[in-house]
């Protein structure tokens, strides 16, 4: 199974430069990704509509299938722990000045090293330099950061 975070969830939808490499990981089992990334997702599909990227009829339509993959267990949305959060203070504590990490990639490393994988996938430059932070590896296959 394989942790992406919601950068190459959208891939998964959308023909945007990466979409490729991102499909060709998929495995047997359902993707795995921290329950919030759910609501990044969703709200990055509406983000393409809101910037005029898609219209109404497409952010619905998309809308729809994702929830439909959901309902047919195609992802494995891991839960959030206080003990997870709990993990978050002294790690910031001790992160170098120069360790860009926002408190949802923070989220996505912790709820993926508490779930035992070693790999995130994603396209953020500041999350894949975090993993190590959290004793795992962050991936790119895309191959850039944003």
């Amino acid at each position: 199974m394989n942790y992406f975070d919601s950068s190459y969830l959208v891939r998964l939808y959308f023909e945007e430069p990466g979409f490729e490499e991102v499909r060709a990981l998929k495995d047997p089992e359902p993707w795995a990704c921290a329950l919030h990334g759910k609501a990044e997702t969703t709200a990055a599909f509406h983000r393409k509509f809101r910037e005029g990227h898609i219209g109404s009829s497409k952010l619905h339509e998309t809308m729809a299938q994702f929830a439909a993959d959901c309902l047919a267990g195609e992802f494995n949305w891991l839960p959030i722990t206080v003990p997870t959060v709990d993990s978050l203070t002294p790690l910031y504590r001790n992160l170098p000045p120069d360790c860009f990490l926002r408190a949802a990639d923070a989220l996505h490393l912790a709820c993926a090293r508490d779930h035992g994988f070693k790999t995130v996938y994603s396209n953020d430059k500041n999350l894949l330099a975090a993993a190590k932070h959290f004793g795992i590896r962050g991936r790119n296959v895309i191959g850039r950061g944003k």
